[in-house]
């Protein structure tokens, strides 16, 4: 399918800086583009590439001022990567949708299918579970006992979505995810060994939720486990039992929240983060990759280092640490010192 530079557009609100009707049937990255492509500019350390690169348009800032001729037409528009992100919706809602069950999918007889829904090979769907409208439940999915999959939601292969857990409308749950799982729960007791804990509780993800491959999110030991409206999850992240991942929060590969952690509305949350349990963090909250939360944090933060601190008081102790070794050598070197004046 192509499109035009005028076409691209007008539906992006963009302003053309070149040819009208440069003509585009593909998406390519800045440095690996050619003629035909459609890239784009958002990072400026990718500058350079813009005046070598081969693709026919490229959408860049309203703001930004060339330092010499760029060889394709430019689409300006306020931010770049938002645009793109648009039309790449708009590219993928014209794929052909998938509907229908495949007889090799097994249906429990009182599980209900919602109208011009998909149910791939091998999915299996339990008893008294209820599949929305349009949604997507792809080849060699699990879908337990009493579940709820949401309107228009979509579970990649391989997804697997335990007994009682609800999954709101909306969703995009990549392959391989758990939801509900058993908590990691148990009692020490009187044999020194541990007891099982019965984690009864569920998980609950609301609308326009999307996770990533190979996350697991328990379920809870009571009540539940609750990702909230919006919230971005990438792949490999634990999100322990009776946890609550407040709305609109996205985080990073390798993060893992401890039981019963409550995390705040708008957080951002980089790779390899961990998070004790039983804590509270406010809204809008900005985590470092690599960071040790063991604390509760207050709204707004913004927290680096193992364990976590003040992000401007990290980047300032951070001098003295890579100096560390030099200043023990000098304190070595004053002891040894004084030594000699004092005669000992």
């Amino acid at each position: 399918m192509k499109f035009t530079a005028l076409q691209i557009a007008q539906f992006i609100n963009g302003t053309i800086e070149g040819d009208p009707q440069a003509t585009v049937n593909k998406f390519a990255a800045i440095e690996e583009a050619d003629i035909g492509s459609l890239t784009f500019l958002a990072n400026p350390a990718y500058t350079n590439f813009l005046y070598t690169t081969k693709a026919t348009i490229a959408l860049v800032n309203s703001q930004f001022a060339p330092d010499q001729q760029v060889p394709c037409t430019m689409i300006r528009v306020a931010n770049p990567y938002l645009a793109l992100a648009t039309l790449l919706e708009m590219y993928k809602s014209m794929s052909p949708t998938k509907k229908g069950v495949s007889p090799l999918a097994f249906i429990a007889p009182t599980a209900t299918i919602g109208e011009d829904a998909y149910v791939g090979e091998f999915a299996y769907i339990g008893e008294n579970s209820i599949i929305g409208k349009e949604a997507k439940i792809y080849p060699q999915c699990f879908v337990g006992n009493n579940a709820r999959i949401g309107n228009e939601t979509i579970l990649y292969s391989g997804v697997k979505v335990y007994d009682e857990c609800v999954v709101g409308n909306k969703c995009t749950i990549h392959a391989n995810v758990v939801i509900g799982a058993d908590g990691f729960g148990f009692a020490p007791n009187s044999e020194n060994n541990y007891q099982k804990v019965a984690q009864i509780g569920n998980v609950q993800i609301e609308d326009h939720v999307e996770i990533g491959a190979n996350t697991t999110i328990d379920r809870a030991t009571l009540g539940s486990t609750i990702v909230q409206k919006g919230v971005k999850l990438d792949n490999l992240i634990q999100v322990a039992h009776n946890v609550v991942l407040g709305e609109n929060t996205v985080v990073a590969a390798q993060t893992g929240f401890a039981g019963s952690t409550k995390i705040g509305k708008n957080c951002m949350i980089g790779g390899q983060v961990g998070i004790s349990g039983h804590l509270t963090i406010g809204n809008d909250v900005k985590i470092a990759a690599q960071t040790g939360v063991t604390t509760n944090v207050k709204d707004g933060q913004i927290l680096m280092g193992s364990p976590a601190m003040d992000a401007s008081k990290f980047r300032k102790s951070f001098v003295y640490f890579r100096n560390f070794e030099s200043l023990v050598k000098r304190i070595d070197e004053l002891e040894r010192q004084l030594k000699v004046i004092s005669g000992i």
